[in-house]
């Protein structure tokens, strides 16, 4: 019933790198982990990856239980991608980031809208229209491994970076992070 055909895996992987881009949210972690004082990579990880399987199989069902559709779910990541990169550009606080409560800040909005943010869920809805599950799933393992890595190594990367080039780096990313938000919300409309 369900083969594995690593061509469709290796499709659907690069597709899902592209539209998770945890490259290019290296910035945004950083930022993230300087105000929240650490991000847990594996809880990060471990809630992406359950909400990407998750919303692979009830995607829709979820969304119509709230009553949302998915272009509103759509531009409420857009949303919230955007006041991200206004706080990277401004360097101004919009969200509250508590150290106390750090373990929330690899949640949101590390886990979602980053990494399984509106993008990556209709993405994967549609993804399910032409791809085998299983294809799918092992995809989604592999870009959750890469998410580890780039999560757990963050500190390092920030070391080799230096802070003009984190300062750089984050006001480049929040300028894209905000036409990726305006992209998604127009699209959505």
């Amino acid at each position: 019933m369900y083969s594995v055909n690593f061509k469709e895996v290796l499709s659907v992987t690069l597709i899902l790198f592209s539209v998770i881009d945890i490259l290019g949210s290296i910035p945004v972690i950083i930022d993230l982990r300087k105000k929240a004082g650490a991000i847990n990579a594996r809880r990060a990880t471990l809630v992406s990856g359950g909400m990407m399987i998750a919303f692979l199989y009830l995607g829709k069902e979820i969304l119509k239980l709230f009553g949302v559709d998915v272009a509103s779910f759509a531009v409420a990541g857009a949303l919230i991608l955007f006041l991200i990169g206004l706080e990277m550009i401004l360097g101004r606080n919009i969200f509250k980031h508590d150290a106390v409560h750090s373990n929330a800040t690899s949640i949101v909005p590390i886990a979602f809208p980053m990494i399984a943010g509106a993008g990556t869920m209709t993405t994967i809805l549609s993804l399910k229209a032409a791809y085998q599950e299983i294809n799918i799933i092992i995809a989604i393992l592999i870009n959750l491994i890469f998410i580890y890595l780039v999560l757990r190594s963050s500190a390092w990367i920030e070391g080799q970076l230096g802070v003009a080039g984190t300062d750089v780096l984050r006001k480049i990313f929040g300028l894209i992070l905000i036409a990726i938000a305006i992209k998604l919300f127009r699209s959505s409309i």
